[in-house]
């Protein structure tokens, strides 16, 4: 990211700087997890 400011926001929720970097209704998603993310979006 060029948006230095998102990209430590992102840091401190994840604790890692691993991309992607997904925030559902507070829960942090770090790396593509396809299922969890269905899981927090209520997919299945």
């Amino acid at each position: 990211s060029t948006d230095m400011e998102a990209a430590l926001e992102m840091i401190r929720k994840s604790g890692q700087q691993g991309v992607p970097v997904v925030e559902i209704d507070g829960e942090v998603v770090v790396g593509f997890d396809r299922e969890r993310i269905d899981a927090l979006l209520g997919l299945y």
